[in-house]
């Protein structure tokens, strides 16, 4: 008699399981997936403003560029617009103003020279100086800006210091230090970066250092720091204080 061998198949538990490992599998690749694509969104970010550093200094240090000849361009960073930054030309110098209240006057001994013409090394968005807006993507913003003008100073709230006061400790806040805007600006012949705060540039108290926090909705962040020397990079783990 001939005999019948009868394969056995899978069980509806063992399917169960199977089906449960590909699920788990599939769903570890698309999370790391997802957080590499974010990731990798927040550094090119950080690389665009990087590289629109590099442009304004490119502007400024040549000849002309974008219709404007002999003028110093710069970033204007605006603490109520996280989301955009702007390049602008530094074309503005108020009336009335010497040589020596401008941050690049031009030099005495050849005043026709080719240095970039005077401006007053700040963002007049009622001069018409606004050449590009650039709103960021992806819900990212600048959260914060830190410069350092001896001492470092950002567009967030400080922290509170706490000092002894009527008998007890008090915790106080220095609110005017908080910054409402960072201008980075540019000029011929310096590879130096003028950097102005609130509007305003100061000689004898110049930024030397400032860096940029860019964030994430997801609460990654990536750092941005430009040095008084004109070198930037966008390494930096984390901006003071």
């Amino acid at each position: 008699m001939e005999s019948f061998r009868v394969s056995r198949g899978f069980t509806l538990v063992e399917m169960l399981v199977v089906l449960s490992i590909i699920g788990i599998i599939t769903s570890v690749a698309v999370t790391g997936q997802a957080a590499f694509n974010r990731s990798f969104i927040l550094s090119n970010t950080a690389y665009d403003i990087a590289l629109t550093l590099r442009s304004a200094e490119a502007y400024g240090l040549g000849n002309r560029a974008i219709g404007d000849r002999s003028t110093g361009y710069g970033l204007n960073f605006n603490r109520l617009t996280p989301s955009v930054f702007t390049l602008f030309v530094d074309s503005y110098r108020p009336v009335g103003s010497e040589s020596s209240q401008l941050c690049h006057p031009l030099p005495a001994n050849d005043p026709r020279g080719p240095d970039a013409r005077p401006g007053n090394c700040a963002y007049d968005a009622s001069q018409g100086e606004r050449k590009t807006a650039y709103t960021l993507g992806n819900g990212i913003t600048i959260n914060k800006f830190c410069a350092n003008d001896g001492s470092w100073r950002c567009s967030t709230e400080l922290p509170c210091t706490e000092i002894w006061l009527g008998g007890r400790k008090t915790c106080v806040t220095v609110r005017n230090s908080r910054l409402s805007s960072l201008d980075i600006i540019f000029a011929r012949p310096d590879t130096q970066p003028f950097m102005s705060v609130n509007g305003s540039y100061s000689k004898s108290s110049p930024v030397s250092q400032a860096c940029l926090e860019i964030a994430s909705p997801q609460g990654s962040s990536r750092y941005i720091y430009v040095f008084s020397s004109g070198a930037i990079t966008t390494n930096a783990l984390s901006c003071p204080p």
